[in-house]
Order: C-alpha cells, then sequence, then structure tokens
C-alpha cells in the first residue's frame, strides 16, 4: 500500500519530468493531477505555460512560412491576449519582420522605377544600416551607373543623329565588364 508522501512524490516527479519536457522543447506534454490542491494548481499552471510555449512556437511558424516561403510581407505574429514577455516576444518578432521589410520595400521601390526608365530614385541612405546599408550603396551605385551610360548614349545619339558628327564615343567613368563593352 502506498503513503500519501508516496503518492505525492510520485506526482512531483511526474511534475519534474514534464517541467524538464518543457524545458527541452516539449510543448506537448500535458499534465492531470486530480484533485484541488496545489500540485493540481501547479500542473494546471504548467500546462498552460505550455500551451503558450506550443502556441507561440506555431506562430512563428506560421509568419516564416508566409513571410519567408510565401512572400506575404504583411503576415505578423497575433498577439492573441498575450500580456507581459509573451506581448514583448510577439512584439520583438513583429519589429524584426518589419525591419527586414524596410529595405525589401525600399529596394522594389527604387528598382520598379528603373524598370520604368526613372534612374532619379535612390535608395535612403537615412533608414539603412550595416548590410542593408551595402545593399543600398550597391543599388544607387548602379542606378547611378545606369544613368551615366544613358546620358552618354543619348549625347552619342545627339551628335551622330542630329548633329551629323560621326565617331563620337561615350565616356562613363568607372565601368567594366558589359556595360565598357557597350
Amino acid at each position: 500500500m502506498t503513503t500519501a508522501n508516496e503518492e505525492t512524490d510520485a506526482t512531483l516527479d511526474r511534475v519534474l519530468s514534464a517541467m524538464k519536457d518543457l524545458r527541452d522543447g516539449n510543448f506537448r506534454r500535458r499534465l492531470v493531477v486530480p484533485g484541488n490542491g496545489p500540485v493540481s494548481a501547479l500542473a494546471d499552471v504548467f500546462n498552460e505555460i505550455a500551451e503558450r510555449n506550443q502556441w507561440l512556437a506555431g506562430e512563428l511558424g506560421r509568419v516564416r512560412q508566409a513571410v519567408g516561403q510565401e512572400g506575404r510581407l504583411t503576415e505578423r505574429v497575433a498577439p492573441a491576449g498575450t500580456a507581459g514577455g509573451w506581448s514583448l516576444i510577439a512584439d520583438s518578432v513583429n519589429g524584426l519582420v518589419e525591419d527586414l521589410m524596410r529595405p525589401t520595400t525600399e529596394l522594389s521601390r527604387v528598382l520598379a522605377a528603373v524598370a520604368e526608365g526613372d534612374l532619379t530614385k535612390r535608395m535612403s541612405d537615412q533608414t539603412l544600416r550595416g548590410e542593408f546599408a551595402t545593399l543600398g550603396s550597391t543599388v544607387n551605385g548602379l542606378v547611378d551607373q545606369l544613368s551615366s551610360f544613358a546620358d552618354e548614349v543619348t549625347r552619342v545619339a545627339r551628335e551622330v543623329g542630329t548633329e551629323g558628327r560621326l565617331g563620337g564615343q561615350a565616356k562613363v567613368p568607372g565601368v567594366a565588364g558589359t556595360w565598357r563593352d557597350l
């Protein structure tokens, strides 16, 4: 026959085992402790923590799939009535997505303008930092070269077509490869 202390110890061993699983990332484990005592209340709180962790893991996976894999750039982690640290986590992830979106949106804006023949648009240096600043500088350099090249082609075309001067050559500083060959 087991004593009350032995039953409590066995229950606490189950709680400890479940807490170790939770610590190690198993958010599916739930505890069932009958009664209304402190161990039962502890199990209920454990289950709530596990559910919130499982929810957060699911939300992060959903947002990664939507944004990173499907290109749905407006998707964000849903706060779902969370508070405290849970809300901070959701806000931080959503802020990270926003921070990654800004350069992507800016790049898209500049490339769309170039595709339409508008070589006046540049990526904003004010919002870009680190490797994003390098990307912005590279794109802006490309647009500058395209603009210089377009200016020179226009000048040579005017000399030959309008003024009738043959032998004109474009002079675009700093170009190489195919741009130089053109």
